[in-house]
Parts: structure tokens; sequence; C-alpha cells
């Protein structure tokens, strides 16, 4: 393997002067008055520089001269720090595992599969491609990113996806990276990272009983997991080093939306919803869909005509989102839902019905400012909940809502942004570096 050549750091440079010439032979000697004239000359010479110089820097610049150098600042600015604001992510770097495309781009000839709520696995590794912090040699990498899509494979019969195959599939990756490579087996995946954006995480499997009872595969528990489930309490489906990251939401599908809808518009429905309401929660398979809240929301407001709620899907429901004061995001199988996001970017409060969730980079986000958590056993009392924070704090929720950087935090880009969902991901990455074999290895060999 190529050695890693790093480019040498700038010196600088100097310019060396010389103010008198020096003689090869001893000057004629000069009268006194010329002595004195040549040291007058000096000292005059001397304080004219000086003072030049202390002008120079006191006085501001005029308008040309500011604006050249401002943009030359920016223009630096953007080139160096732009991935890395601040030195935040620590000099990252991640090696990304070319893997033969039956692990990852042969399942694109779906175009669900990058475009779907579990699409997060796809966008990561795309933009991890183009970034700054992707390093070709292995050597100088601190993470090692195992690009496998699991969520890819969409059922025959009911159209969702089918992620039996996850665990053979990451399991054969694993074996291909580890055989041809030393990486792994140096720290038994440690310092490896993969995305499990489906229902239950590393768990590999949607409904929560099943998941739990398969647990997490033996060969990624030492490794760091990507994963949209997360929860406040133990679990195990989280019984791993993991980032909590939101679902996908496609950030051309919002801007289409908000060119039709602009969030600043009249917002015409109070609360809203649309998606799966059992009438019966208890599904063939003996389980409560949604432990009963989306049927407690449909008997009890459906005939409120504060509530909008439709059952039926519909392409254009973002639309409605846009419309919306409140949307309603209750959890499903799971804990999380796209709602979460899709809320977030089209300026409506997320009602989050769901206990105990953890949700995505909480310190980026803010959710406690602009977001109303209602505990599962109080969804009957959701009218006077919602009453209450609209006669409070309803305008200062919105305000804080429309600030770009929280919409940003939440979405998925083609290319690494600073502060998109990617840039969290990478920020949290950069908090366990005690994982990484490189520093530790370098802070060994400082130490002894």
């Amino acid at each position: 393997m190529a050695e890693h050549h790093r480019p040498p750091k700038n010196r600088g440079f100097y310019l060396k002067m010389k103010l008198l010439p020096k003689h090869t032979r001893p000057p004629p000697e000069k009268s006194c008055f010329f002595r004195y004239y040549k040291w007058l000359l000096w000292l005059s010479l001397s304080l004219y520089f000086f003072s030049s110089c202390f002008i120079s820097n006191n006085n501001p610049p005029s308008n040309s001269d500011s604006s050249h150098k401002s943009q030359s600042t920016l223009l630096q600015s953007t080139n160096i720090t732009a991935l890395n604001p601040s030195g935040v992510l620590n000099d990252l770097k991640i090696f990304v595992y070319d893997l033969p495309p039956k692990y990852n781009s042969d399942w694109l000839s779906n175009k669900r599969c990058s475009n779907h709520l579990f699409a997060s696995e796809v966008a990561i590794h795309r933009a991890l491609l183009t970034s700054e912090v992707r390093t070709f040699d292995p050597y100088d990498a601190d993470f090692f990113f195992v690009p496998v899509y699991v969520s890819c494979n969409f059922s025959t019969v009911n159209g969702f996806p089918a992620i039996g195959h996850a665990r053979s599939l990451i399991s054969s990756a694993i074996q291909l990276i580890s055989s041809q490579y030393p990486f792994w087996n140096r720290t038994h995946g440690s310092d490896h990272v993969f995305v499990a954006s489906h229902d239950f995480g590393a768990c590999f499997h949607t409904l929560e009983d099943v998941a739990i009872a398969d647990g997490i595969p033996e060969f990624l528990k030492r490794s760091i997991i990507l994963q949209t489930f997360g929860v406040e309490y133990k679990h195990p489906c989280q019984d791993v080093d993991n980032v909590v990251i939101p679902p996908y939401v496609s950030p051309q599908s919002l801007r289409n939306t908000l060119e039709k809808e602009p969030v600043n518009r009249r917002r015409d429905i109070w609360v809203f919803f649309r998606g799966k309401m059992e009438l019966h929660p208890k599904n063939v398979s003996g389980r409560y869909y949604s432990k009963q809240v989306r049927t407690e929301i449909w008997r009890k407001f459906n005939s409120d005509r504060r509530f909008y709620l439709q059952r039926q899907r519909y392409e254009g429901y973002q639309s409605e989102i846009a419309r919306s004061v409140f949307c309603l995001c209750p959890l499903g199988w799971a804990p999380w839902s796209p709602r979460l996001v899709e809320s977030v970017a089209l300026g409506c409060v997320p009602v989050i019905i769901s206990d105990g969730i953890r949700l995505p980079f909480p310190r980026a986000v803010g959710w406690e400012e602009i977001s109303v958590r209602v505990a599962e056993k109080d969804v009957g009392k959701l009218g006077r909940i919602l009453e209450e924070v609209a006669a409070t704090n309803l305008s200062q929720i919105q305000r804080k809502l429309g600030e770009g950087r929280r919409r940003r935090a939440l979405l998925f880009n083609d290319e690494v942004e600073e502060g998109d969902a990617t840039w969290q991901v990478l920020e949290a990455l950069s908090q366990k570096l005690h994982k990484s074999y490189k520093r530790v290895k370098h802070q060994w060999s400082v130490d002894t």
C-alpha cells in the first residue's frame, strides 16, 4: 500500500533588507557635522517607518479594502472550515469500504430504495463518498463505514421493506472485509460503523417482541450503530454503542411542498394527522398497533371539528402539514415516525405521543423548545392540552421552530453540509474517538 504523505506545513516567508551598503574598504574620515547628520537621518527614517506602521494598523481600511479583505477571509473560512468549524470534528477521518454491488448499489434499481423513510442508509453512504472527512488511506482512518443496504428489499405482498435477510447480508459483508483487510480483526469491529434505519434498529425486526427475542447479532455488539430507534430506558435493541438518527425525508420533496405552501402562510388546520388508525387495534397476530394510541385518537377526536384526521394514504399529505398548526406524531410499531422530521421542516408544531422516545440530535434541534410532549395515557386529553399551549406559548414555539438550523439538522443531503443530518452524525462520531485504533495507538506511544 502506498505511503500516505501529508503536505508540509506552510512556513511563511520573510524579507531581508539592507538599509546601508557594506564597504569593502574603510570609509574616509568624516567631519563631526557629517557624523551627527548621519545619525539624525537614521533617527528620522526610523521614526517615519514606525509611525507609518502604527497608523496603518490603527486606521480602518477604506471600503474597497475592507470588502476585499472580508471576502478573502470568507473564502478561506469556506474552503478550510466549511465542514469543521472551530475544529468540532477533531480532524475526523473515515474510510468507506468499497463493497461489491450486491451489498448496496444493486438495490438502487428500485427507486424507492433511496427515497423511503429508511433511506438514511443510502443517504449517509452517498454523502460520505464526497465528504472532506473521507480518507482513501485506511491506516489514516479513525472509523470504517460499512455500506450495506438492508432496508431495500421490498415485500411483494404488502410493499413494505422486508429485512429478514439483514443479518445474513451484514454477516457476509463482515466476512468479506475481515478476510481482505486487517482492520476489523484488530479491534473486533469496535471502530466500524453500520446503519440500521428501520423499526428496532440493530435487532432487525419490525415487531418489538420478536426483535427483543432475537436481540442484536453477536457480530455487531462491538460496533457503532446509526439507528432511528432509541428510547430513554434500557432496551435490548439499543444495547450497543449507537447514535440515534432521524428517519429519511427527501429534501427535494420538502422544497417542492414549500414552493406551493410557504411556511409563513395562514395555517387553516388546527390539529392534523393522516395515517394508519385502526378501528380495532388488535391485529391478526394478536398484537396491539400503536399501543392503541392511534385508535384512541380516532375514537375521541374524529368528530371534533378542530381535528383534521384522515386514515387514507395521500401522496400530497405534506401540503396538509404545511397548512397545520399542530401535527400529531404518535408511535406506530416503533416509537419514532417520519412525521417528526416533516413537521419540523414544514413549520408545524410536532405533538410527540411516544413514551420514553429518544429523539435524534437533541442538542442541535432543541426538541423541548419546538415540540409538545403528551403521555400516551393522556391522549384523550389532547384537545385541552393543545388549547392550553395555544393560549400560552404557541407563538414562542413557532418562532423557534422557524429557525433554519433545527430543520437542517434533520435532513440528509446528497453532499454533507455544515449542520445537516450527516454532519450531526460526524459530530457524534467525533465524540467517540476513544474507539479509534489510530488515536488510541498514538496516545499509547506518547504515554510510553
